[in-house]
């Protein structure tokens, strides 16, 4: 039995055949917001009285909002992706599986290490690079993070590489003053060209549930997000935080992240995650 069923059974009223739908969508990390109004639409459609024929709909309502924009083509190299997030959000891993993923499809990748927060986080992405035969542009903790950033560029445009890719310290979503300063890493880098980065993706923490929703919304506040890469989302139907940020702020998931090693970690396909999501 899968886990959305468990939940349904669970959130039956009593032996009969009605379902206490707002409170089983809150408890999948769908958010007030979108259980409501989902809730709403489902009662006007006379639906919620049945489970099969509601799950249909949602089943359907969800893949249309989860669906993945066909992305933007870049017309210059490197393309440029900065990775931000909250503490312990597994960026630096992502940043690895990142370059991993673009090394496997024959492109030349450079990482820059723009964490110089946290004592350890230039040396991890040093051994990621040293593992997977990827150079990595860093610097001494307690140096600036946006030079660090405007360097890594220049050398992945001396490298003439495809992909560069800049991990950041993670930031605590309510903290205004650390959220300007991955503002001041991309001004940096938008100063030496106004494109880049072409991608901003908030790396969430799939485990941390509808608490992804304020989060994402006060990064996007200070930084402009594109979108997110969500990690450490089991095999529960945990994931509904993925339409509710979607919903709310516009931003899609790109890709999905489980495990620690390079491989783990792909593209975000709507088809596939809402039928993870339903169990089936």
């Amino acid at each position: 039995m899968s886990f959305w069923t468990k939940l349904v059974d669970r959130f039956r009223a009593g032996s009969g055949e009605d379902v206490d739908w707002e409170a089983l969508l809150i408890e999948a990390d769908f958010g007030v917001k979108l259980a409501t109004e989902w809730v709403e639409e489902l009662r006007e459609q006379g639906l919620a009285r049945s489970p099969e024929k509601a799950e249909t709909w949602l089943r359907e309502k969800m893949t249309q909002m989860v669906r993945v924009p066909p992305p933007l083509p870049v017309r210059q190299k490197p393309e440029v992706i900065l990775l931000v997030g909250v503490n312990g959000s597994g960026k630096t891993t992502t940043a690895a599986k990142l370059a991993a993923k673009g090394r496997n499809e024959k492109k030349t990748v450079h990482l820059g290490a723009a964490d110089t927060f946290r004592a350890a986080a230039a040396e991890q992405l040093e051994a990621w690079g040293e593992r997977l035969g990827i150079p990595v542009t860093s610097a001494a903790p307690g140096a600036d993070p946006a030079s660090v950033a405007v360097r890594s560029l220049f050398a992945a445009r001396e490298s003439n590489a495809d992909l560069l890719i800049i991990d950041t310290a993670g930031r605590q979503a309510n903290k205004r003053n650390l959220l300007l300063e991955l503002g001041k890493i991309k001004r940096s880098l938008q100063k030496k060209d106004e494109a880049v980065p072409h991608h901003t993706w908030l790396v969430a923490d799939g485990a941390t549930g509808s608490a992804v929703v304020p989060q994402t919304r006060e990064f996007h506040q200070a930084i402009q997000l594109t979108g997110l890469i969500v990690t450490k989302l089991d095999g529960s139907a945990r994931g509904g935080m993925v339409a509710a940020v979607r919903a709310e702020l516009g931003l899609p998931t790109y890709y999905l992240g489980r495990g620690e090693k390079p491989e783990d970690i792909k593209r975000f396909e709507a088809k596939d995650f809402v039928e993870n999501f339903f169990g089936n």
